[in-house]
């Protein structure tokens, strides 16, 4: 099934598009089935699953973290993941420019914008953005790479107002220019959504259920 569902969505998707295999709650045997069929970019979003994941598993994979990060959880990710893609304040932003510092290591990022304003998900106020910005040009250790959003849960309309939004932003920062930030990736839709995520400019996708199928979080649970 895993093989099926794999194939299938490489051949709906451009070879410029980025997927990104969600592996959060998935076992290192259906991560190892993936790899298989060559796929190198895994999301984690939880730094213990994720460090965990990573010993485990063949050092050519691009991880990407795709969770809200804590600050005290920066170190850990030093060195071993090549897109963070929930920078949400310039608390963060500082703290991911200590500790990529300390070990002479550069962080590439992608600014999460919380572009429905909805309380219970975490990401920047549009607000907002362009204080961030200044302060990432300031930086040494960190490279803006682009902006992610998790959009609200709505019917198509909805969703292509949202991702409509984020394309624009997307394009307005593209078009200015800024010390340690390029626009090279919009990572927007997941599994219910991609397909109009794709339509409205996204040119990363982080696809779970789509790929392993629904989870099973009882079998995740022992």
């Amino acid at each position: 099934m895993i093989n099926e569902n794999y194939y299938k969505i490489k051949n709906e998707i451009s070879q410029y598009v980025t997927l990104i295999c969600v592996s959060k709650t998935r076992q290192i045997q259906e991560i190892e089935e993936v790899y298989k069929l060559g796929a190198r970019e895994f999301g984690e979003n939880k730094v213990q699953e994720f460090i965990e994941k990573y010993e485990s598993l063949p050092k050519d994979i691009k991880w990407h973290f795709i969770g809200h990060l804590q600050t005290n959880k920066v170190k850990y990710l030093v060195g071993k993941v090549h897109l963070i893609h929930s920078l949400d304040s310039i608390h963060l932003l500082r703290e991911i420019e200590k500790r990529y510092a300390q070990k002479d290591e550069v962080a590439n990022l992608l600014i999460q914008i919380n572009i429905g304003k909805e309380e219970a998900k975490t990401g920047i106020a549009i607000e907002e953005l362009e204080d961030l910005i200044k302060a990432c040009e300031v930086c040494n250790n960190i490279k803006i790479k682009g902006i992610m959003a998790t959009i609200p849960i709505g019917n198509e309309e909805s969703c292509r107002k949202y991702f409509s939004k984020m394309k624009l932003i997307f394009d307005n920062l593209k078009t200015s220019e800024h010390k340690n930030v390029s626009m090279e990736f919009l990572s927007l839709g997941m599994s219910k959504d991609f397909k109009i995520a794709l339509e409205n400019g996204s040119n990363m996708i982080r696809l779970g259920a789509s790929i392993f199928g629904e989870r099973n979080y009882k079998k995740t649970e022992g």
